[in-house]
């Protein structure tokens, strides 16, 4: 449970830093028409990308970590789809709920703000 919440808190920090770093292409976006809906999906988007190139990376590291541990491990069987399936679920709503808070914070940026700030 505490390396999900560090998870979490790792990947909250990731994705809030990205938005400010992006503020004032979000402020552009929003001032050119991008609905507050698309804006939600850019920065939820950019985190599940991150967060499936790290399930690819992960998984395979997993399926090739027991296989050569099988031997050492008693009972466990090397594909334990459950075991990848749940981890997999978990990861991605642990990042749609980490990304939520700076996504909002991205869709109340006020343009004018933004743009006058450069």
């Amino acid at each position: 449970m505490l390396a999900v919440c560090l998870a979490i808190a790792g990947v909250y920090a990731v994705i809030a830093y990205a938005v400010q770093q992006r503020a004032p292409e979000i402020g552009l976006r929003i001032a050119l028409g991008a609905s507050r809906r698309s804006v939600l999906r850019l920065v939820l988007g950019q985190g599940l990308m991150l967060t499936a190139i790290g399930l690819g990376m992960g998984l395979a590291a997993a399926v090739g970590m027991t296989r050569i541990l099988s031997s050492v491990l008693f009972q466990v069987q090397p594909f334990d789809t459950p075991t990848y399936l749940g981890v997999t679920i978990v990861l991605i709503a642990m990042t749609l709920l980490a990304g939520y808070v700076p996504a909002r914070r991205a869709m109340a940026v006020d343009p004018m703000k933004v743009l006058k700030a450069d």
